[in-house]
């Protein structure tokens, strides 16, 4: 099982950016996916997590009003929207996910904000 992350990069204050994230392999049973980031020098929060069915949605502090967690179950995928981006922003974002009754993370895609 692998989860690929992927739509980082560097953008400007205000500016938005959507990331994705595709779960691979035997995943028979997927639970929940989400987000978490983590800057430098800092501990890796959590940010955004959807359940499989998209019934459920999970925001951290940091990410409410302004990100919007979804899911595509075909393709086994799930987006981050980020909009009103600031350099409080800027950090390596994780992918996470609930997958055949354990967690499993992606190797993280880079997000800068500049002011």
């Amino acid at each position: 099982v692998q989860l690929q992350a992927s739509g980082g990069g560097l953008v400007q204050t205000g500016d938005s950016l959507r990331l994705s994230c595709t779960a691979s392999g035997s995943t028979y049973q997927i639970f929940k996916m989400g987000w978490f980031r983590q800057a430098l020098g800092k501990e890796r929060e959590f940010v955004a997590a959807i359940t499989n069915s998209g019934s459920s949605t999970f925001y951290g502090d940091s990410a409410k009003g302004r990100f919007t967690i979804s899911t595509d179950n075909a393709k086994k995928t799930v987006y981050l929207q980020m909009n009103s981006l600031t350099p409080e922003d800027t950090a390596v974002y994780y992918c996470n996910g609930d997958l055949n009754g354990r967690p499993y993370w992606g190797r993280g895609t880079q997000v800068t904000v500049s002011s």
